[in-house]
């Protein structure tokens, strides 16, 4: 791999820049007992994490056998609150990669902007890609389509064969290969390695080792 092959490096948030997936799936556990429908957390892992809003619906429509109703998720926001505020990180080794990285870099996540501010900056983490930070609610379709890989791609002028996606989920990865840029799966968190690999996607363990990864070198 050259060292030049790259000239974006884009990460996903939740899982990638924050630790925040395990705490959405304990909280996401109780508000779907609290509907009516049983999910374990290895469930959602599986079937979930890092999923778009359309397939999140879908499947939890699913499960429970009715639609949703208009405003359902209102009552369970603070509960996502609570727990963040309580609990959230940084992942682990984030702030040395990010240190040590020397490319232009952006977010691009499903997770809504509101959401992504308030997180990245519980962990100080905001002031770092303030400006360049673009949510599924910037396109139609979240991942894993390729439109929001794409759209972060064209805002900062980089070819998407010139892209770098870092991802924790399955979804993320998929949607990475779909906009035809080199995929790097988080292995270090809640989704397990094998659902991450594949063909042209590099895995990995720990975040420290991400910019020699990039580089080549790793």
């Amino acid at each position: 791999m050259a060292a030049d092959r790259f000239d974006l490096v884009i990460f996903d948030c939740d899982g990638v820049l924050v630790d925040s997936e395990r705490i959405a799936v304990q909280v996401d556990a109780r508000i779907f007992a609290d509907l009516g429908c049983e999910f374990t957390e290895a469930e959602i892992v599986d079937l979930l994490v890092g999923s778009s809003t359309e397939v999140w619906r879908a499947t939890v429509q699913e499960r429970l056998g009715r639609p949703l109703e208009h405003g359902w998720e209102e009552p369970y926001h603070s509960w996502y609150r609570e727990a963040l505020d309580a609990g959230l990180t940084a992942v682990d080794g984030i702030a040395e990669a990010l240190d040590a990285l020397t490319l232009p870099s952006c977010v691009a996540s499903n997770g809504g902007h509101g959401g992504m501010r308030r997180n990245l900056a519980l962990v100080g983490l905001f002031e770092r890609f303030e400006g360049r930070i673009f949510s599924a609610e910037d396109v139609t379709r979240g991942k894993p389509e390729p439109d929001l890989f794409l759209h972060a791609a064209r805002v900062m002028g980089v070819d998407p064969a010139r892209c770098a996606v870092v991802e924790d989920s399955a979804y993320g990865v998929r949607a990475a290969q779909a906009a035809g840029m080199a995929a790097f799966g988080y292995a270090g968190g809640l989704t397990a390695a094998a659902r991450l690999a594949g063909p042209g996607t590099v895995v990995f363990d720990d975040m420290r080792r991400l910019p020699a990864l990039l580089a080549g070198t790793g």
